[in-house]
């Protein structure tokens, strides 16, 4: 079966001070991201559809179900490592705006405080479970950095829990066969963002 991981659109920034999780919407530019996702993948036979139960990915997916009239399943179990946290910053303003707090997130700073290997092991489960549910079939995952991350990791065999950022609404795709063997197509893909 093929494994399309696809990473939600660009979210708001939001920050609270009250110990309520940050769960921000996608940002108009995210909207537009997910509808041209949307539109990029309307030729591909895709025969189910699932999103993390956060807004940004779940926002992301709608657009995808309608067009290929899919029933969007909600799963708990590709949510991103930092679903508790008072607030979301896109890594992309934390950049351009304080670059020495970017530089300590991505160089692990980011899940110092999660068992990072406890969240591979649950986005590994769950993506397996899927992969066994859906055999021979082409299924769809809206999700986050973090869960593309891990899955690619675990995949590749590779130590290092976060090594790529992937582009907000980019496709990674994977091939899951029979026989328990996992490969990676492609990472990345964001052809349908050229222009924006």
């Amino acid at each position: 079966m093929e494994l399309l991981l696809i990473r939600h659109g660009l979210p708001l920034r939001v920050e609270n001070d009250d110990g309520t999780p940050a769960d921000p919407p996608l940002a108009p530019l995210g909207h537009d991201q997910a509808r041209r996702l949307a539109a990029w993948l309307e030729t591909e036979r895709i025969d189910a559809l699932y999103a993390s139960p956060l807004r940004r990915a779940h926002q992301t997916a709608e657009p995808l179900a309608a067009r290929q009239r899919l029933e969007l399943h909600l799963e708990p179990g590709v949510v991103e490592f930092d679903q508790y946290a008072e607030s979301y910053v896109p890594l992309e303003e934390l950049k351009a705006n304080d670059y020495e707090v970017w530089k300590a997130l991505v160089q692990g700073g980011m899940y110092a405080a999660i068992d990072i290997e406890s969240f591979q092991r649950g986005v590994a489960a769950t993506l397996e479970r899927i992969i066994t549910d859906h055999a021979g079939a082409r299924v769809a995952v809206v999700c986050h950095g973090g869960v593309i991350n891990a899955w690619t990791s675990n995949v590749l065999g590779i130590a290092e829990p976060l090594f790529f950022q992937p582009t907000y609404t980019s496709v990674s795709r994977f091939l899951a066969a029979g026989s328990g063997e996992r490969s990676v197509v492609s990472l990345n893909e964001a052809a349908h963002l050229r222009g924006v």
